[in-house]
Order: structure tokens, then sequence, then C-alpha cells
């Protein structure tokens, strides 16, 4: 036979095994020191006794009394609950030999190899063999199932001890010996699950024997542990004996064993409850940006469908002012607010997916679709009030340039109207002369000219009345006004010159001295002053040009008017020599002329008056027309640097957005790094944000100066506004997919292998490289994983991977399949089982249990929404866990 602690290097299971295998030499050494042997007595005693009372009986000497094998198979009976072979009765050697027997082979049946230690031993009385015998069943039945986080036997209940005292003040459990000397250990345990029981701020740590029998005492009165150890022992002992220790400690494991259960169980559902706190929280942060986002559009969408008209450039491009206020200042937090909610969503749905929850639905007309198209709408109803502004400043320039036109013709038409009433109906032909008749008639045949040659100057001014009424000018009254005050003065004028006519031709055949002269001079002075106030209207005429083209087109018309100056001047120069002819034969003849020329009012003063006028508005004309020429060069520079700037930034938000689509379906690195190099990505698109306001000042600068077109972009900067709120969006989308990955990855234990394997079979399938595939492809797809389909069973993964049925399949959403069909998440059943043993295996659980085992609030939590139980052996204020677990998980609303 070997020795006691060559039996104990072997084990049931390996946990004894495993914990002897970590002996120390010494302690072998020491085993039969006197003050360790006298407390194993004691403390393996005191522990079979806590059994054997169970069967009414009990030792006093632990290596006699089971030296008959009798107790010694009763002892296993009650820590086995199983029963042994029938004892034999007998006094002799061999029955008490054979008893004992029995009993050491029913512990080797329950995987415990005994070597070195014998019935013979036992039954003789060996001390060393019995303690190691008794050590042997205290290992296998109250020490080898003990596990905590995967550790089992001695590291298991060493690491419970130290997880419940480590709040404490003065303790520190490092091992099964000294740890102990001072008592505050075995205090501690206590206090911390029954504080009612224990005044742990009383004891002081240089009072050893105190502190240790009170722990004594407390946990033999109140805890049903018996008293195994002497303090007297432990304190006057350099090292207390390990094993011992263990005992002991052991049977404050078990007796404490079912609160360790409800606090698992409570931590498994503040875990459950915590998340679901935490999603709930997100669900009403979206609805609340939500329904501001769409209250925001809600309120500019009519102030953008507003189309109340302005009455004057001014005011429109006032408007327009506040247009690009809005457009700089009010829209870009509200483009960063959508950005932002669209990535909430897509953050809660997947935490919802990975923590095993259904998909949110916000409330009605807050979808993300619901938002994109009022969204959309805003846009719409921003472009068609952007262009309207513009037409309505073209449409008001027209109308003032044409209602100046009007007006300046009108005073000039008004002027030469002054007095010709007044002149058509008198009667001087009545007491003249014949040469005065003759004379008075030739004059209205001048007159006649002139009124003929000022037609189409009323008809001009009719013309500009009506198109400012169908322009919608706001003075439309006074100038339809003004112009039936002109129109009906011209047809009275038209029946007084044909009346006037009449008498003077009636008169015609009594006058027959006519001065030709003077007639030949009307007949050519008045056309010739007719045709020097038309130039004279024309060179003073506004005008109002877009383009370089229109500009010169007007100087050329200008320089042709210059060309026909030297054949105008020769006219006038004709018509002073007629005026010249006369004084010439009146002074040959002795004529005494009467006065100014009696056919015409046109004296040659007037002629070289207005000729000088004409010619000084010449150079005038010159210099306004080359002015607007410089101004015209000057937009046609604002059209090319805004064209070059255009290009560039078009050209870089393309080359962008293909190269992110590029970047989403590649699979360059880790995740981590991926999402760097987005974020990198993202900085230097920001860092680009200089250039868009570079370009937005030369847009500015162009409306400014009324340019409304650009021959040298095909680029509009609403285009590129919409192109670079895009290229911001795509890759804050971008980085928030590949967070959703990591986020995915890390919850479910998805491998960096197994991801690279997913997005390489996802691209493959890919087809349209466009990040997302039809139902056919995604099929191709599953089955090239080793899915197996049928249609049925198709259509319920496309349910899980297409909720919305959209018909397109994203890789996030492949990714959240494959994780969920390959790994485990907390399950209903869980939850309810958690409850379960909170409520003692009862039905039904009371707010009490709820707040002695579950933080405040997460218990109040659950109290709210948990509905009355109504089930078998209700009482007053039972409440039903088992339909709220499953509400949890989707099951029915909470």
């Amino acid at each position: 036979m070997v020795d006691y602690h060559a039996a104990n290097n072997q084990s049931s299971a390996g946990g004894v095994q495993t914990y002897m295998e970590q002996e120390n030499d010494w302690d072998r050494d020491l085993l039969l020191d006197p003050a360790w042997e006298r407390q194993q007595r004691k403390t393996f005693t005191a522990w079979c006794n806590s059994h054997l009372r169970k069967s009414g009986t009990q030792i006093e000497n632990i290596e006699e009394d089971f030296r008959d094998g009798l107790k010694l198979m009763l002892l296993l009976e009650v820590i086995a609950g199983e029963r042994l072979p029938k004892p034999e009765r007998g006094k002799m050697r061999v029955h008490k030999i054979n008893n004992v027997n029995k009993a050491l082979d029913f512990i080797a049946s329950k995987g415990v190899k005994l070597v070195s230690i014998g019935a013979e031993e036992i039954v003789d009385g060996n001390a060393k063999m019995t303690l190691g015998m008794i050590w042997t069943i205290i290992l296998r039945f109250a020490i080898q199932d003990i596990s905590v986080e995967e550790t089992s036997a001695k590291e298991g209940l060493l690491l419970w001890c130290q997880r419940k005292t480590a709040p404490y003040k003065n303790v520190n459990v490092q091992n099964f010996h000294i740890s102990w000397k001072d008592g505050l250990a075995f205090n501690a345990l206590i206090h911390r699950h029954r504080p009612d029981l224990i005044d742990y701020d009383s004891l002081r740590k240089d009072d050893p024997v105190t502190n240790l029998n009170n722990a004594f005492e407390v946990a033999e009165k109140h805890l049903d542990i018996p008293k195994m150890l002497d303090a007297e022992d432990i304190v006057g002992t350099l090292r207390p004996d390990e094993k011992a220790i263990m005992t002991y400690v052991s049977c404050f494991y078990h007796a404490f064993s079912g609160a360790q259960k409800a606090e698992t169980a409570a931590n498994r559902i503040c875990k459950v409850l915590a998340v679901n706190q935490e999603n709930e929280q997100m669900m009403e942060d979206y609805e609340k940006l939500a329904s501001e986002l769409l209250e925001w559009i809600r309120r500019t969408i009519p102030w953008l469908e507003n189309r109340t008209q302005e009455k004057t450039v001014n005011d429109m491009q006032a408007k327009q002012e506040d247009f690009r206020d809005y457009r700089c200042v009010h829209k870009p937090p509200k483009v960063q607010e959508k950005c932002q909610l669209e990535i909430s969503f897509n953050t809660l749905q997947t935490k919802l997916r990975l923590s095993n929850r259904p998909a949110f639905m916000p409330s009605e007309g807050r979808m993300v679709s619901d938002i994109n198209g009022a969204w959309h709408t805003l846009e719409g109803a921003e472009k068609g009030y952007e262009e309207w502004i513009l037409s309505e400043i073209r449409r008001l320039e027209r109308l003032e340039h044409l209602a100046e036109k009007f007006h300046q013709k009108a005073a000039i038409h008004e002027s030469w109207t002054d007095g010709k009433e007044a002149m058509l109906t008198q009667k001087d032909y009545e007491t003249s002369t014949l040469s005065e008749v003759k004379a008075l008639l030739r004059k209205h045949e001048a007159f006649e000219s002139d009124l003929a040659a000022h037609q189409d100057r009323v008809e001009q001014i009719a013309a500009i009345a009506q198109e400012l009424n169908e322009l919608d000018y706001y003075d439309s009254a006074s100038v339809n006004a003004r112009c039936q005050k002109i129109c009906d003065q011209w047809d009275v004028l038209g029946t007084l010159t044909h009346n006037r006519k009449d008498s003077l031709e009636r008169t015609e055949k009594q006058l027959e001295s006519i001065d030709e002269l003077y007639l030949e001079y009307a007949k050519r002075a008045a056309p010739f002053n007719n045709w020097m106030e038309g130039a004279m209207e024309d060179l003073q005429d506004m005008f109002i040009v877009h383009n370089i083209e229109e500009i010169q087109g007007l100087i050329t018309a200008h320089e042709q008017f210059k060309s026909t100056l030297a054949e105008a001047n020769k006219e006038r120069e004709a018509i002073q020599s007629i005026q010249a002819e006369v004084q010439k034969i009146a002074q040959s003849n002795g004529i005494k002329l009467s006065g100014a020329n009696p056919y015409t009012t046109i004296t040659p003063a007037s002629i070289d008056s207005k000729w000088k006028k004409a010619m000084d508005m010449v150079p005038l004309r010159d210099n306004a027309l080359q002015d607007e020429l410089n101004k015209q060069n000057s937009n046609d520079t604002l059209r090319a640097k805004f064209a070059t700037q255009a290009n560039t930034v078009g050209a870089y938000i393309q080359a962008k957005m293909e190269e992110i689509g590029r970047i989403s379906i590649e699979m360059n690195g880790t995740l981590e790094d991926q999402l760097t190099h987005l974020k990198e990505y993202q900085q230097t698109i920001m860092s680009y944000m200089p250039e868009i306001n570079t370009l937005e000042g030369y847009h500015q600068h162009i409306q400014e100066a009324l340019i409304f077109d650009n021959q040298y972009t095909s680029y509009t900067m609403e285009h590129l506004r919409v192109g670079w709120e895009q290229l911001l969006t795509t890759i804050a989308r971008t980085i928030n997919e590949v967070e959703n990955q990591i986020l995915t990855r890390d919850a479910k234990g998805i491998s960096q292998e197994q991801l690279y394997e997913y997005r390489a079979s996802f691209n493959h399938f890919d087809k349209k490289r466009s990040g997302q595939m039809v139902s056919e492809d995604f099929r191709a797809l599953l089955i090239s994983t080793g899915n197996s389909l049928g249609d049925s069973e198709f259509a319920r993964i496309m349910g899980i991977v297409d909720p919305n049925g959209s018909g397109a399949v994203t890789f996030q959403a492949f990714i959240d399949f494959m994780s969920r069909e390959t790994t485990d998440t907390d399950t209903a059943d869980q939850v309810i089982a958690s409850f379960k043993i909170l409520a003692a295996d009862k039905p039904f659980i009371t707010a009490e249990e709820l707040r002695r085992e579950l933080p405040p609030d997460q218990a109040e939590y659950c109290i709210a929404r948990m509905a009355p139980y109504t089930g078998p052996n209700a009482t007053p204020g039972a409440l039903d866990y088992m339909s709220f677990s499953t509400a949890l998980y989707g099951e029915s609303d909470l």
C-alpha cells in the first residue's frame, strides 16, 4: 500500500485529479503536522455529521467510527442519493473489510481512482488513510461540481470567493489558507448574500478570533452550516490547513448556490432589457428627428411654391437673395439631418437584427422612403421657384424697358399733337387772300405728310401697350388710359385733317397764287425734320442685351446709321439752299416777305439746331454702345470662369462617385482598414469644399450680373449642388454600411476570412456591380454556398433579407442572414427560463421579486410593461412574465 496523497492524485472527470496534481511537495510533508491533522479531524468530522444527521446518526471519532464500514456506506448513500449494496452485519474483521470495500467500490464507480487506500487500513483505524479517504469523498461530491465561468473544482471555488468578496475592504482572497486567517473573508461571504446577518463595518482586522467566531456562529445558527473549524486553531497556525478551509468554504458555496442562479438569471434579463431600452431610445430619436425634418419640409414647400408677383426688378432680386440665403444657410443643416436620419435608421435595424428583435417600422408617413419622397418634392419646388424668380426678373426687366419706351414715345407724340386740333379747326381761310389760301392748302398738305409720318409712332405706342398688357404690367391701367387717349386723339386729328382739306379744296379754285418755292421747301423739310426726330429718338433709345452678339448687332446697326449721315447732310444743305433761293428772289424782285414760310413751321434754324443736336448724340451713342460691349465682355469672362470651375467640379464629383462605387464592392484589407480608408477618403472629399464655395461665388457674380446662359459648359449650379449632396450622402452611407458590417462581425463572431468569403461570393453574383442583386442571382448565390433550396424555403429566406419586397438583396442583408443561420442569440425561451428562476419556478412573478433581483430602472421597466397574470394559482399583484418575454422578440405587442 502507498500513502494517502498518491491516492488523491486520481479523481473523477479530471476535476479532483487536476486539483491534486497542483498540490506542492511541502504540503505532503506537512500533512501529518499535528495542527493540520487536528484541523482536518474536526472539519471532516463536522462535514460528515452534517450529512449523517439527515439519517439520524453521527460520528465522534473519525478513524474509529468508520472501521466497520456501516456509517461509511450510510454517508455515501446520503451524499450520493443512491442505494449501496446491503452491508454485512457480522462483527468479524472480514465482515468489516467487505463493508469498507463496498464503500470504496462505490467511490471508484463514480470515476475516482483510489490508489493506495485499502479496506484494511480503514478497518485498522489508520488515521492518515481515513482522512485521505474522506478528503477524496469531499473533493468528489462537494467540490468537483463547482463551476464558475468555465473553471471548476478548486479554481472555480476560489474564483467564486474572489468575486463575492471583491467589494469588501481588507479582504483579498488569493488561496485557501492564510487569506482566511483574519476571519473577514468568511464574514464578507455571509454579508454579501445575507447582509441582515452581519454588521460588517463593525469588524476589525486586528481581532481575528472575534471575526472567525462571529462567522462560525452566524453560519451555524442561520445558514445551517455546522461549525467545522476552531478560531484558535486557525489563528494559532502559521498556515491553516487548506483542505479544512476548502471543505468549510464549499458549504457556503452550496448554501448560496440558489442565490447565484438568481443572480445569473437577473444578469441575463438585465442584458436583454438594456438592449431593448437602447433600441427604444433610438426609435424615439428617429421618430423625433423624422417628424422635425418633415415639418420643416412641410413649412418650406409652401414658401417655395408662392408665386406672388412683384412690381419691380429690385423687389424680385430681394426674393432671389432670400432664396440664396435659404440654399446656403438654412438647407445645408437639413441635408446633414437627412443623412444622419438614414444612418440612424440603418444602425437601428442592424442592432435589432443582431439582438434577434423584429425590424423597426416607423410610424405612418415617417419611413425613410417617405422622407426621401418629401425631400424630392422639396427639391422640385426649389427648382421651380428658382426658375420662376429668373423668369420674373427677365419679365420685369422687359416690362420696365417697355414702360420707359412707351412713356418716351407717348411724350414725343403728345408734344407733337399739342395744338393740332386748334390749328385744324380754325377758319382762317375764309378771310385769306388767294395766295394765303393756296399757302394754307399747301401747309395742310405738308401737315398730312407729317401726320402720315407720325402714324408709325402711334402704332408703336399701341404695340408697346399691348405687350405690356400681355406681360401683366402692374400699372397697365394708366398705360391703357394714356394709349387710349392718344388713339382717340389720333382719330380726331384724322377727321379734322380730312375736313380742313375739303374746306381748302373748295376755295382752291378761287385761290391760284401759290409760292412753289415755299411749298418745295416745306415738302422736303418736313420728312427731313421727321427723319431727324426719328434719328434722335433712336440715338436716345434704351437697349437691353444679354450677350456679345446682340451688342455687336446694335453696334453694326449704329455704324450703318453713321454711314448715311453724309447723304443726310447733303439733303439738309439742299433744303437750306431752297430757303436761300427764296431770300435771293425776294431781294432781287424787291419782295417783302411777310415772315415765316406759310407752308411749314419748320425753319432753317430749327433744322440746323436739330442737326447739331443729333450730331452731338452720335458720340454719346458710341460711348454707350462701347460701355455695353465692355460689360458683355466682362460677363463673358464671368461665364468662362464659372464654366472652367464647373467643368472641374463636375468631373471631380463624377470621378469620386465612380470611385466610391468601386470601393464599396472591393475587399482590400480588414473592415477596420476599409473603414479607416473610407473616413480618410471622406476627409479628402470634404477638403474639396473650398472649390464648391469658389464655384458658388462665381455663380453669385453671374446672377448679380443677370447672366442667364452659358455656352461654355453644360453644368448648372443646381446640377452640381445635387451632385455634391449625393456625393456626401453616398460616402456617409458607405461608411455606415462598413460600420454595420463590423458590428455584425463582432456581435456574431464572424471571422475576417468569413467576411472576405461572403464578399467574394456576393461580388461574383453581383453582375452589375451595384451592391445589390435581384432574387434570381441571390438564389444562385445561396446554392453556391451549399444550400439546397425549394421554392417555399427560398420564399422564407427572401422574406428575411428583403422584408419590404423590393426585389433586391443588399450585401448587409446577405451577411445578416448568413450570421443569423450560423450563430446563436438570446431567445424568448431563454428569457422565460431566466424569469422562472427569479420567480422560484412559479408561472408568474411579483413586483417585489423584480425589485429585489433587478436594478431599479429595469425592474420598473418590466413592471410597467408586464400584464397581470390571470392563470392558475394567481395571487394579487401577480405579473405575466411569459407574454412579456415573447413580446420582446416580436411575437406579440407590448
